[in-house]
């Protein structure tokens, strides 16, 4: 628009020259001499109205902005940064206090060792010696039944009767000298002590008489069918008990005593997992931009305690005329940044917005026609110089093929 009126303006100029140009030229020269102007005029307008302005659009480098917390929280301990520190990925930042984490560590891992101790025990089996051992136990009690069933020995029985006839023995001649007492108590030969001893050592002698006859007896008739059950049920009891020794503990054991392992090792590795989240360190490289804290301070669980923007993934978020929409993501093209004039630095087109917006008033585009534009990230190669909110120009003609 500024070339068409400056155009206009000379043609006018010309169309009133002072008189005495017509004095001093023809009227031909005149007007070859306008029209050449005029032609002269009008081309340069039609350049100005053909010629491409810049393909480029103008923006800001981003960084992305990380809140960092910790799910734990607690009393701060010690604060290792401060606003504007640059930080490498991994470095920590900020510590709590343990308070009692520690000691339910430890506790968490003797509990664990026990489980683990007991699901060993179960998953090897019994040792050697306790299978021997049931063994023994099992071959013990059968011998048992076989002599219970077997009953007595005849050499058994034939010392009974021998101490049977002993004892009748014994009772005959007790019974001879209590007579012989009885006489001459009776005559009053002896004292009364002397007869009531005889009669005491014959009443002794008949009682073992009767003990005897019943040992014998109970010999003679063997082991009742009552003992025999009993000493049958024992060997039972011992065989299953050495079998069992053989295999090992049932599965269903095995699987409660694995289930609480498994539960000891989730408590173990919750707790220390709420020991990493004591210290909160940095997911990558960046800048602290934004800490208010100090030891001593009081932070809740899961609440950000500072801000750091990331250097590791820079980009220029852009907005894009209708007219470049041939863009795609993951084409590579050229930024220029106004802290380093002289340098080109390449990006990758990463995103680019499906819906159209207007123009944002901040948003400075060469082609003011344009009221329709679409978002646009180019992300940056790594360059440690580059920095959130420098200025840069995305130029759109430089975009290669897709990648």
């Amino acid at each position: 628009m500024p070339d068409r009126a400056a155009a206009w303006y000379t043609l006018r100029s010309l169309a009133t020259f002072p008189s005495t140009f017509e004095n001093g030229a023809s009227l031909i020269h005149r007007i070859v001499i306008v029209a050449a102007i005029a032609v002269a005029l009008l081309g340069l307008v039609i350049y100005s109205q053909s010629r491409l302005q810049p393909s480029y659009v103008s923006g800001l480098i981003e960084a992305e902005e990380i809140r960092l917390g910790s799910r734990v929280g607690g009393r701060v301990k010690t604060v290792l940064v401060n606003e504007g520190d640059h930080i490498s990925a991994g470095k920590p930042l900020i510590e709590f206090e343990a308070y009692d984490l520690l000691e339910r560590e430890q506790q968490a891992i003797a509990l664990l060792a026990e489980r683990e101790a007991v699901l060993r025990k179960l998953t090897t089996g019994m040792r050697a010696e306790e299978i021997a051992q049931a063994k023994s136990r099992y071959d013990q009690a059968v011998s048992q039944l076989d002599l219970t069933e077997a009953g007595p020995r005849p050499e058994e029985i034939s010392a009974a009767e021998n101490r049977l006839r002993s004892a009748i023995a014994i009772e005959q001649l007790a019974d001879l000298e209590n007579n012989r007492i009885t006489e001459l108590y009776q005559r009053n030969a002896v004292s009364k002590s002397e007869f009531d001893i005889a009669n005491e050592k014959l009443a002794v002698a008949k009682a073992s008489v009767s003990v005897h006859k019943d040992e014998l007896e109970i010999l003679r008739s063997g082991a009742r069918e009552q003992e025999i059950e009993i000493s049958k049920a024992k060997v039972e009891d011992l065989r299953l008990a050495w079998e069992l020794a053989q295999k090992g503990f049932r599965a269903e054991e095995i699987e409660q005593a694995t289930a609480a392992r498994d539960a000891a090792t989730g408590a173990l590795n919750a707790l220390r997992k709420q020991k990493q989240e004591l210290t909160i360190v940095a997911p990558a490289e960046g800048t602290i931009d934004s800490l208010d804290l100090q030891p001593g301070d009081i932070v809740g669980p899961n609440a950000p305690v500072l801000t750091m923007l990331s250097t590791e993934r820079l980009w220029v978020r852009a907005y894009v005329p209708q007219r470049f929409l041939q863009l795609q993501v993951g084409q590579s093209l050229t930024v220029t940044l106004d802290s380093f004039p002289r340098e080109n630095f390449s990006g990758e087109v990463t995103f680019i917005s499906r819906q159209a917006e207007f123009t944002p008033s901040n948003v400075q585009t060469p082609d003011d026609r344009a009221r329709q534009v679409y978002r646009i990230r180019a992300t940056l190669l790594q360059d440690d110089r580059l920095r959130p909110g420098m200025t840069a120009n995305v130029w759109l003609e430089s975009a290669s093929q897709t990648k």
